[in-house]
């Protein structure tokens, strides 16, 4: 079955509904976080010190890649919240018209921000204060990524498009057949397999885009043959400009809150940065990030599957029911994310010696999880939150929420106990994990405010 039918969105247990909505969702982005751990783990093998400091340069540079990533989400989020509630309401041809929009932007930015960021690579990465070695990696990482940013652009706001109409699996299948394509290319570029010269973290980035574009292709081919729900057409692409209004004045918040957030964690980069042994402790930090990360996947699945239930439920006027969504999203996201951290505690050690053989960025990255894991579960009552107004499409919460999550609390507090305190690394993973914790207390405090029950589409 390639979605899950509105009658059920709309009529069937709500529990089961997120799950079936979100299953393939958490598969996708298991399979999208195989980019970077198989960059990570073969990188991770070039040896001795160019190993420590390619993983190094490949953390530094994902904050910046992710700064520009966030347009792309806030169109994805607008296009979540246009789809879904027209969807709800029985309007496809609106629906349709609305994806349109949504990837004319996408493509529009991606291409004018890939020309951007490519030419800027090195002056992003100069203002990190990296030691050599690392700088000059990070750089030619990001301009090849940059380049590829349309792809990258498109691929994802394929997945919301047609996760707001209630086909998860379709964007799973898509990403399986790419990862599994860059799983290949990885160590062919990377080592210089079958003839071809070494590349090292160049071609770590070549492979990444490569596959990419292979995604970008068949979403287009997808979409416009209409073989997954929504159907494009030519005309659907060219700009109208109180569509484009509509869209930019949902998305725009969204795209705020992630580039505040982005760029928070770029800053967050200079700060762990300023640590001594900056090469352990940004290839432990980085290797130890990406396991955490996997934790978030679920959550990340359970959040489509609320944004997209109580959308519709919305454009179909049941309130109530929405708000049964919001309220049984939450405790499961919160309760998976409990059981999650609880694995990841015990594990933390053999699973970050998995990518690296350094026993110093071993122990920095096990330091990590063994610090951080307490605020990992208060996330999901945070994401939980959010996927509610991101369905309703009311973004300025959402945006307001994550601004003050990173740049209110955790860039502070990461400071406070990491330098101001003393506590070096330690105190700055502690500072990060009391961020998600006082996030998820004011998360709940705006979610009270009942403002994400209100739906953005005109009769």
């Amino acid at each position: 079955m390639a979605s899950v039918s509105q009658t059920q969105i709309l009529k069937g247990p709500i529990v089961k509904t997120l799950i079936l909505l979100g299953w393939p969702v958490m598969i996708s982005n298991l399979l999208h976080s195989m980019y970077n751990i198989a960059d990570t783990f073969w990188l991770g093998r070039l040896g001795g010190q160019e190993s420590t400091n390619a993983v190094a340069s490949l953390q530094v540079s994902w904050p910046i890649v992710f700064l520009l990533i966030a347009i792309a989400f806030g169109f994805g989020q607008a296009g979540v919240a246009l789809i879904s509630q027209y969807t709800g309401a029985k309007n496809q041809t609106e629906a349709n018209k609305s994806a349109g929009q949504v990837i004319f932007l996408s493509l529009f930015f991606g291409i004018c921000l890939g020309i951007t960021g490519y030419f800027l690579s090195p002056v992003i990465v100069g203002f990190l204060g990296l030691q050599e070695g690392i700088q000059e990696l990070a750089v030619l990482y990001l301009e090849i990524i940059f380049l590829g940013l349309p792809f990258m652009f498109m691929s994802m706001v394929f997945g919301f498009i047609l996760r707001a109409y209630g086909d998860t699996i379709t964007p799973m299948k898509v990403e399986g057949i790419t990862v599994c394509l860059n799983l290949i290319l990885d160590p062919i570029l990377i080592f210089g397999l079958g003839g071809l010269p070494r590349m090292g973290i160049m071609g770590a980035a070549l492979a990444t885009i490569f596959s990419r574009s292979v995604s970008s292709s068949i979403a287009f081919y997808i979409l416009f043959t209409g073989k997954s729900g929504i159907k494009l057409i030519a005309a659907y692409l060219k700009p109208v400009k109180w569509r484009i209004l509509q869209i930019i004045r949902i998305g725009v918040p969204a795209s705020i809150g992630h580039s505040g957030t982005a760029f928070g964690f770029v800053v967050m980069m200079s700060i762990i940065a300023l640590l001594p042994d900056q090469g352990e402790v940004l290839a432990g930090y980085g290797i130890a990030n990406r396991l955490t990360n996997l934790m978030f996947i679920s959550i990340e699945g359970l959040g489509v599957g609320v944004s997209t239930v109580l959308g519709q439920n919305l454009g179909a006027g049941n309130v109530s029911r929405a708000e049964e969504v919001a309220k049984k999203g939450m405790l499961t996201m919160f309760l998976t994310l409990s059981l999650a951290a609880a694995f990841l505690f015990v594990v933390r050690e053999p699973a970050i010696r998995v990518f690296i053989n350094s026993e110093a960025v071993v122990a920095e990255g096990a330091n990590f999880i063994r610090v951080f894991v307490f605020g990992i579960v208060f996330f999901g009552i945070f994401r939980a939150v959010n996927a509610c107004f991101m369905g309703s499409g009311h973004n300025v919460p959402v945006m307001i929420l994550e601004l003050i999550r990173l740049w209110g609390l955790r860039i502070p507090l990461a400071y406070l106990f990491g330098f101001m305190l003393g506590w070096n690394a330690t105190g700055v993973w502690f500072g990060m994990g009391l961020s998600n914790l006082l996030g998820a207390v004011l998360a709940l405090i705006m979610f009270r405010s009942g403002i994400w029950k209100k739906r953005i589409i005109k009769e």
